[in-house]
């Protein structure tokens, strides 16, 4: 499982929500252009598809959810990166 580590000046608990909301995604997810997802709000049942920079749809599946803490994707059958927040201090 691959990590990326980001320090963001938000409170946790609003970090995690602009994890798992798959309409932002796009927002903060360079390859990620489009998702379709079910079932909605994200969690350890969810799979669907994204459309990367190529225009091209793959399909997910969300392989691990620890709600508020973390989740980890495979893309197209391959693992891909997992998302984790973790509280510093009072952000």
């Amino acid at each position: 499982m691959r990590w990326v580590t980001r320090e963001i000046a938000a409170p946790a608990a609003l970090v995690w929500q602009e994890l798992v909301d798959v309409d932002r995604w796009s927002m903060w997810g360079p390859s990620v252009v489009a998702v379709e997802a079910s079932p909605l709000p994200l969690s350890a049942a969810t799979s669907g598809r994204v459309r990367t920079l190529a225009g091209v749809w793959v399909p997910f599946r969300v392989t691990g959810f620890a709600e508020g803490s973390s989740w980890s994707w495979s893309v197209a059958g391959v693992p891909a990166t997992a998302h984790r927040v973790e509280p510093l201090g009072a952000g």
